[in-house]
């Protein structure tokens, strides 16, 4: 395999990515018919987690997994770090989110180290989140041909609801937490030379929602995020829906908001999904579908010389056999057509496999 995906993407003087940009996954295999399936479909590039709990991932745990994921054919780009999307009351990592000392710092501790495991493992980048309330919504609405779409109506939620076992999180507290945490693992990721990449809060709720103020649930609060610690290893998992669901009009501000993190180099993994509406007020839909003109958005991708992976986020739920199978193996079809569709050959070719 090339070592320029194994180890990561690099900008050229311009400030621009010099590596392609194609298909990914981030869907837990139920077997290796999983695997194979993905690599049947073209899919090579994954974010797929060894088993266990992440603090526990040995060295030998790591190259297992990788070398496992290689024998089919397959790259292994990310990792979950024992960050999730999961609310509070669900979390890895408590400590953190809540900024208790010292069990705070025994669990950076273990992050830090886990960092330097992938780096020895060869996995080049590691995906996180900030995450108290989890992902909140209401209930499902009827989408495309009868599919059961993910919703979320900001005048149908219990506007009053209790906040989690976290108490109240102030805007101040809740960047004290990231800085935190950055000021200890950014250094560690930049010597080692994995990117970390950060998903939004989704949705945007607001401020003292369940006692919470989400501080990366705007463009602005994620702006103010990538330039803390400056790394070119910190960045985000840049999921359009969730960036998405930040804005007024995002059929027209999401191209701006693409090329602001795209230049700076600040993308490390997009979720390539749309919605239909705006900010407390929409529905998750199949990404041809929504309100985002997606052709336009990988456009946008593409001409910021973005070089990772595109993979399906959310997909409604539809019928048959293998409904989740189904949704998203459209759902890579549609990306790879586009792919093909946008951008020149001589300039993004697909990546060869390991």
């Amino acid at each position: 395999m090339d070592p320029g995906f194994r180890r990561g993407a690099k900008r050229s003087s311009a400030g621009k990515y010099s590596n392609p940009m194609y298909v990914g996954t981030q869907i837990r295999p139920r077997d290796d018919s999983d695997y194979k399936v993905w690599a049947q479909l073209g899919v090579t590039h994954l974010c797929v987690d060894p088993p266990g709990n992440p603090h526990h991932w040995s060295l030998d745990d790591l190259n297992r997994h990788r070398e496992h994921v290689e024998s089919f054919g397959l790259s292994l780009d990310l990792v979950q770090l024992p960050l999730s999307s999961r609310p509070i009351e669900e979390a890895e990592s408590p400590h953190i989110l809540l900024g208790k000392d010292p069990e705070r710092q025994r669990e950076i501790d273990s992050i830090c180290g886990l960092i330097e495991r992938l780096a020895a493992a060869g996995i080049p980048a590691a995906k996180y989140n900030f995450c108290i309330i989890g992902i909140p919504r209401t209930e499902r609405e009827t989408g495309r041909g009868g599919s059961r779409n993910a919703a979320f109506r900001w005048s149908r939620v219990d506007q009053g609801a209790l906040p989690t076992q976290a108490g109240i999180v102030s805007e101040e507290e809740n960047w004290e937490r990231i800085d935190r945490f950055l000021a200890a693992v950014v250094p560690v990721a930049t010597a080692a030379k994995v990117r970390l990449a950060c998903h939004p809060h989704d949705p945007y709720t607001p401020p003292g929602y369940r006692g919470v103020t989400r501080v990366l649930g705007t463009v602005a609060g994620l702006k103010r995020f990538v330039q803390m610690h400056e790394s070119p290893y910190h960045g985000l998992n840049f999921c359009q829906g969730t960036i998405a669901e930040m804005l007024d009009d995002p059929a027209h501000e999401i191209f701006d908001v693409i090329r602001w993190f795209g230049e700076r180099g600040k993308i490390f993994n997009v979720h390539f999904r749309n919605i239909k509406g705006k900010k407390l007020d929409f529905m998750e839909a199949f990404p041809d579908e929504g309100d985002m003109d997606m052709p336009r958005s990988l456009a946008a991708y593409r001409d910021v010389g973005y070089p990772y992976m595109l993979m399906p986020d959310h997909v409604p739920q539809i019928d048959g056999r293998d409904p989740s199978g189904v949704a998203f193996a459209y759902c890579y079809g549609y990306i790879q057509a586009l792919i093909d569709a946008l951008v020149p050959p001589h300039s993004c070719t697909r990546p060869r496999n390991p």
